[in-house]
């Protein structure tokens, strides 16, 4: 199995708002687990919250390669290729 292109290609910038997630920050929502996004550093919550930011800025961006922002995980998330890495 071969690694997709974005995850060959992706950064790694600095977290934007390292206390969490941008949006929910703004509107005092909560999430259950971070997303960064590897090409503007974009902290948006994950698919499992209710608001699913992390996904909305994929649509809204068309940054394709987030990765976890939660302390121990490493693993990145492709949604062009629906890939895991």
């Amino acid at each position: 199995m071969s690694t997709c292109e974005h995850m060959v290609v992706a950064d790694d910038p600095a977290a934007r708002t390292p206390e969490g997630c941008e949006e929910c920050l703004k509107v005092g929502a909560r999430w259950v687990h971070l997303r960064r996004c590897l090409e503007c550093g974009h902290i948006g919550c994950c698919d499992s919250s209710p608001l699913r930011h992390a996904t909305a800025h994929f649509n809204e961006t068309g940054h394709p390669v987030i990765r976890s922002f939660e302390p121990g995980e490493e693993w990145r998330w492709c949604f062009v290729d629906q890939s895991i890495g």
